[in-house]
């Protein structure tokens, strides 16, 4: 083998191992840029899950909530300036807060035009109001950083 001949060789396989590194490197680089897009879908993936149960565990919060308000709101009037009556109007207070902290918002309904994105109509009833108009709440709606949590069940006028 002469000069040349060597020469010619070693070009090619360093030839060789030039295409070999950039088919190794794009490998590697294809790889890493599916692994980012995978860390990115699982974090959000995460997410959605840690939010439906967030707001799986308010779903279950929100009765306490109702009673609470149906208490204060068919207390003896005897019952209102006591003390006690006080107490129960603080704690829930702060439950309210702790929602509205958390996110959760009531769904403003009375005198509303029914939306069944956010209402649920449990009767119609013939009234003086507009067709189509809530007169009544059954049972307060709320939402959840903007999304429904729960519908607010109501009575429409016809």
């Amino acid at each position: 083998m002469d000069q040349e001949e060597i020469k010619e060789e070693t070009n090619n396989e360093l030839d060789e191992c030039k295409k070999l590194c950039d088919e190794y490197l794009a490998g590697w680089q294809r790889c890493k840029a599916d692994f980012l897009n995978y860390k990115k879908e699982e974090a959000a993936r995460i997410g959605a899950l840690l939010e439906f149960s967030k707001a799986n565990w308010f779903l279950k919060i929100l009765p306490v909530l109702d009673n609470f308000e149906r208490a204060m709101k068919n207390a003896k009037e005897d019952l209102k300036g006591s003390e006690w009556f006080l107490g129960i109007e603080q704690i829930e207070n702060q439950l309210k807060g702790f929602l509205k902290a958390e996110g959760i918002e009531e769904i403003k309904a009375i005198g509303e035009k029914f939306n069944p994105e956010l209402h649920e109509a449990v009767e119609q009833v013939a009234n003086e109001a507009q067709s189509g108009t809530i007169i009544e709440v059954l049972e307060k709606g709320y939402t959840i950083n903007n999304k429904l949590l729960r519908p607010a069940k109501v009575k429409v006028a016809k």
